[in-house]
């Protein structure tokens, strides 16, 4: 196992410093979404299988998927040669259009969690805010809208950006403060994880640039812009 975790850190470390540069993108963006796809099928995916009626297996999934997704669009935009010529289903606009279906797919698992496991998420609102399991509804109601959003190409792109923005805001006012005042792996990981989940989403929300904010239409989940 221990072989395992550092060779998982070489592979995350080396897709980090590859997607810097434009001559490694490609290769980068592909070995990234490879990566999470067996993160999310071998280490997610069994136990949603195993327990699938415990929301926190499905919650588990959900993050990854949003991670995925975000992986995904960057190898759909990038992707040649062999890739290119044979999984045109995954690269391209087709690929971008899954990979926003995944993302919308997700989003319920991490919205129902804050509904199922209210008391759990009250307890991460910071002391300084009011109300907190109505930020607790708020946000969990805000993640099942922007999977509608998606799914139904009612303002898609500004769904996605609102969705991205709020894990972005979870991330600084939930999990920033714990690390700032008490560095180690107990905050560090679920800082890193949450990180990573808003700039999945970011990646999502930036395939969505050349649409109107206002715009609506069904096929917005599938018609894709590479960029």
């Amino acid at each position: 196992r221990q072989l395992f975790v550092y060779a998982c850190a070489a592979i995350e470390l080396a897709i980090g410093l590859g997607l810097l540069w434009r001559r490694t993108m490609a290769l980068a963006s592909a070995t990234a979404a490879a990566y999470l796809l067996l993160w999310a099928v071998l280490l997610k995916l069994p136990t949603v299988l195993l327990v699938p009626r415990m929301e926190a297996t499905w919650l588990g999934l959900g993050e990854i998927a949003v991670i995925l997704s975000g992986g995904w669009i960057l190898f759909a935009s990038h992707a040649g040669g062999a890739a290119g010529r044979h999984l045109t289903w995954a690269v391209g606009t087709r690929g971008i259009g899954w990979a926003r279906l995944l993302f919308a797919l997700a989003l319920p698992a991490i919205g129902l969690a804050h509904f199922v496991y209210a008391d759990a998420t009250a307890g991460f609102i910071p002391a300084w805010l009011p109300w907190k399991y109505g930020w607790v509804y708020l946000t969990g109601a805000g993640s099942l809208a922007a999977s509608l959003g998606v799914l139904l190409g009612v303002l898609p792109r500004l769904a996605v950006v609102m969705e991205a923005a709020m894990l972005s805001v979870i991330t600084v006012l939930v999990w920033l403060p714990g690390l700032v005042a008490a560095p180690g792996d107990a905050s560090v990981t679920p800082f890193l994880m949450s990180t990573a989940i808003a700039a999945g989403a970011w990646v999502v929300a930036d395939s969505y640039r050349a649409a109107a904010w206002l715009g609506f239409g069904s096929s917005a989940v599938m018609s894709g812009t590479v960029r």
